[in-house]
């Protein structure tokens, strides 16, 4: 099916200022500047890719205001951001074009004390919802996807292909799960017994609150005894693992590979570049952002910016790396005075 719509209707859409064009000018897809073509909407993000918006064979490109003229025949949209506008036009497409067919598949299987509506829920092949388990309305529960025993997904959420979901977690309305995410499996912790590494039950489970992306394979592990909580409207990136009662404030970014230790405490709107470990039992501020591949071993106050391993304010860390880098030379000049300090004492 191919979704067409004019130039006046984007502009609605994004809240932007048509330039130049014609208000019915047909658009019927989505492309980077390079490689737009005819019926295509492209944008112009970053003023690195001005040659390339020069060069586009797009239909139209939405730029920032103070872009007036642009390559000839091409329609220009005005905004105030137009990478964000952008995500605005992509996510009309998709919801356009995306094919939500109510219903559960012969395939599937749906226990009898389940709560959900055929008529507003669908349930891809394979896909499995256990006993006591609730699906809200809207919702989408994809290929070979495990809910167990009463779990409770909320509505319009999308859990794709091989989620699972173990018994008793809460998912909030909206909250997407990509494919292989692992939503509430056991919890890290053992005691040392008698020359044994003795399991330690994880009886308490995972809240994840409206609004919330968890990226594919990621895997967020069940409390100990209480929940794990993820807060509204943090997006979560591939390959992540967060431990056991772990708190998550609102509006979190943590980009992928980055491990976080059971019990650390983020504040809300706390950036994690990719690859950043944090120990357990710590606290990251509000507004904090730690930079890639960074450690945090102790807590930290918030809006800072915080490098290193362990992390420190990152003009400590780059100061510290300057100094680093510095070694070689200084180790040639000590040489030099050795030398020097050996032929004067001859």
């Amino acid at each position: 099916m191919t979704f067409v719509l004019t130039l006046s209707e984007l502009a609605k859409w994004i809240d932007g200022n048509i330039v130049r064009g014609e208000l019915d000018l047909p658009l019927a897809g989505m492309a980077a500047l390079d490689r737009a073509g005819p019926q295509d909407v492209s944008f112009l993000g970053n003023e690195k890719y001005y040659h390339q918006f020069l060069e586009t064979k797009a239909a139209a490109v939405i730029v920032p205001r103070n872009v007036t003229t642009g390559p000839p025949g091409t329609a220009l949209i005005a905004v105030e951001n137009p990478s964000l506008s952008f995500a605005v036009v992509v996510r009309h497409f998709a919801a356009a074009t995306r094919k939500f067919i109510p219903g559960i598949h012969p395939h599937a299987f749906v226990d009898p004390s389940a709560v959900i509506n055929s008529e507003t829920v669908r349930v891809a092949a394979g896909a499995v919802i256990s006993a006591g388990a609730k699906v809200g309305d809207g919702s989408d529960i994809g290929p070979n996807s495990v809910i167990l025993e009463d779990v409770v997904i909320g509505k319009n959420c999308i859990i794709m292909a091989n989620a699972s979901i173990r018994e008793r977690c809460v998912l909030g309305d909206r909250v997407i799960l990509q494919p292989g995410v692992v939503i509430g499996s056991d919890g890290y912790g053992y005691e040392f017994s008698e020359g044994r590494h003795v399991k330690i039950d994880q009886v308490g489970i995972v809240e994840i609150h409206d609004d919330v992306e968890i990226g594919a394979n990621t895997t967020v592990d069940r409390a100990r005894f209480g929940k794990t909580i993820i807060g509204e409207g943090t997006k979560i990136d591939n390959l992540v693992q967060i431990g056991h009662n772990c708190e998550i404030g609102k509006h979190c970014l943590i980009v992928a590979h980055t491990g976080i230790s059971g019990s650390a405490k983020l504040l809300d709107y706390v950036t994690l570049g990719g690859q950043a470990g944090i120990a357990g039992h710590v606290t990251i501020g509000e507004n904090a952002m730690i930079a890639a591949r960074s450690g945090v071993t102790t807590s930290l106050p918030g809006k800072g910016v915080y490098a290193g391993k362990p992390a420190v304010p990152i003009t400590e860390e780059m100061k510290s790396q300057a100094r680093v880098r510095r070694l070689p030379k200084l180790i040639e000049r000590v040489k030099a005075l050795e030398i020097a300090l050996n032929i004067s004492n001859t």
